[in-house]
């Protein structure tokens, strides 16, 4: 029985997966599943990222995006073969359960829902952000809402919410159009800058190509919103199993939207560098440009609305009226898509049986219900520690990235799990590609900084205060948490701490307090990379059998994987 299951996995009307539910509608055709990814990477952080990058590494972040393209092109790569075998909604979540079981599960599943639940409020605070130019009762001198900026913000979470509720078909139809306008939006800013503004000595001038060294190249891929930008292609997975033809779809959508934006991304910083008022740069190099006393137009402050400020000062007032557009409509756009992908993942952890099995309720429209209901209230309370678009972003980063590194792990373990299983999409060079993915989600945290790092690790400690809560009032208890091929998890969540409070990466302190600073780039560099063979090796020897992951994989709906255990 468990053979017949898990052979022939993808149809073409998705059906028959094992795991899947068939109470979720495939209405995503590779068009729709391609554009949920590419319209959540391109976002606010097209809008911020390329000024945040400008002002770390001058004109050094063009390697920035370079080395972010590879890296999370690597990471979507681990994931297309997966994604493919196990066409499931909430995949990211899902996929460490069936490897690891549910202690490695609720680990990561925790970790992603909550990064997921965050990005709403950021793409929210991005609206805000801009709209302040003309709404100045939005936002406080500082960046952060004030409260009427708060009561916008949850109205539109609340629209974010109501789209959803609706169901696939017309979130695709909707996300579609959106989608069009950003490409075409992005590609008009770039054409602009580089025709009619571009100055190539930027690139020399100003103390050079990298002023602050190549280590602030490397530094801003997850300060300056780089890392934040690529988050989007995971769309791919978490909607796989509303797609109609995952074979074809899945990895298609995950290297597809890296690349595409990737690109994107590179040209419109290579644009924003060369445009950028020559002036600003002199009076304090490029990190002044993150100073809103020297970048701005008269009163207005240039960090609120970069793209913007810089069309203005080329005399492209019609730019700079339709980036205000803009900045309602791409980060609106990401808010929609992130609102169901955070649905989905408590609705995958419902149906792992480590939350409570009311997430994975589903409506008429084949949308988890009582999943958005929550992710609704966790994306306001956001809005009230994390204020400001900077303040979520770097956290929001690393959480996301932590929860990337479960899926080159799995990867390599269901090659020995499940080596008879069809593989319609066969990920060729696995044993490189997965180490220097799951090297790229360390080093990606490690250069996070200490102040993120503690901070992450916190939030996870958080969700283990939930599981205990789950257990004894019985709201998810399961008998076997399978902790003997889970452990490892808390080995890496250690090692990653240890290795950031031995560097030297601070983050967004103006302090190294609390920080051992024993080496600093090149040590981090090593470091990672011994933490990186020590998880794999231990993962892989703590893999589950073959028989218990087929035993997972056989049991759907709303069967339990172990019975739960008397109250």
């Amino acid at each position: 029985m468990a053979t017949e299951l898990l052979e022939h996995p993808h149809s073409g009307s998705g059906t028959g997966v094992a795991g899947d539910d068939p109470r979720m509608r495939k209405d995503f055709g590779l068009i729709g599943l391609l554009f949920a990814a590419i319209g959540s990477i391109i976002g606010s952080g097209w809008l911020f990222s390329s000024l945040h990058a400008s002002s770390q590494a001058g004109p050094a972040a063009l390697i920035s995006w370079i080395v972010g393209t590879v890296m999370f092109g690597l990471i979507g790569l681990s994931y297309a073969e997966l994604g493919v075998m196990f066409p499931h909604s909430g995949g990211v979540a899902r996929y460490p359960h069936y490897s690891f079981g549910s202690f490695a599960s609720y680990s990561f599943g925790w970790v992603t829902w909550l990064a997921a639940a965050a990005v709403a409020s950021v793409e929210v605070i991005a609206v805000m952000t801009y709209a302040n130019s003309y709404l100045p009762w939005l936002l406080k001198s500082s960046g952060a809402i004030t409260w009427w900026g708060f009561l916008v913000s949850v109205g539109l979470m609340a629209v974010f919410v109501c789209i959803n509720f609706f169901g696939v078909r017309w979130f695709a139809r909707i996300n579609n159009v959106l989608v069009w306008w950003k490409l075409a939006m992005i590609c008009v800013v770039i054409a602009a800058f580089l025709i009619l503004g571009f100055h190539g000595s930027h690139f020399s001038a100003y103390g050079g190509f990298a002023p602050y060294g190549l280590k602030s190249a490397f530094e801003a891929i997850p300060g300056a919103g780089i890392a934040f930008s690529f988050l989007g292609f995971r769309q791919g997975i978490e909607m796989a199993g509303e797609t109609n033809n995952p074979r074809r779809n899945v990895p298609l959508t995950v290297v597809g939207s890296v690349v595409i934006c990737g690109i994107l991304y590179f040209l419109l910083q290579l644009a924003f560098i060369g445009a950028v008022d020559g002036h600003d740069v002199a009076k304090q190099g490029w990190k002044g440009l993150a100073n809103p006393n020297v970048f701005n137009l008269g009163n207005v402050a240039g960090t609120f609305a970069p793209l913007a400020t810089v069309a203005t000062f080329l005399g492209l007032s019609w730019l700079a009226y339709l980036l205000y557009a803009d900045a309602i409509i791409s980060p609106s756009d990401t808010g929609l898509i992130y609102t169901g992908v955070t649905a989905r993942m408590s609705y995958a952890m419902g149906r792992n049986r480590n939350a409570p099995k009311e997430l994975s309720s589903i409506n008429r429209h084949g949308v988890p219900w009582v999943s958005l209901i929550v992710s609704f209230i966790v994306g306001v309370i956001f809005f009230l520690p994390f204020p400001s678009w900077t303040a979520l972003v770097s956290i929001v980063t690393s959480m996301t990235v932590l929860s990337f590194g479960s899926g080159p792990i799995v990867l390599l373990c269901m090659r020995r799990q499940l080596p008879n299983q069809e593989r319609p999409y066969r990920q060729s060079a696995v044993w490189i590609i997965a180490p220097l993915a799951l090297y790229s989600t360390n080093l990606i945290m490690y250069w996070a900084g200490w102040d993120q790092v503690w901070k992450m690790m916190a939030a996870i400690g958080i969700g283990y205060v939930f599981l205990v809560f789950f257990q004894i009032t019985g709201l998810a208890r399961i008998r076997n948490w399978d902790f003997r091929h889970g452990w490892w998890v808390l080995l890496w969540f250690g090692g990653i701490t240890l290795v950031s409070w031995l560097g030297s990466y601070s983050g967004t302190s103006s302090t190294d307090a609390g920080q051992y600073n024993w080496y600093g780039f090149d040590g981090g560099l090593i470091a990672n990379a011994i933490l990186t063979i020590v998880i794999l090796a231990l993962a892989y020897v703590s893999q589950l059998p073959s028989p218990r992951v087929e035993e997972i994989l056989t049991h759907r709906d709303d069967e339990e994987v172990a019975p739960p255990a008397l109250a």
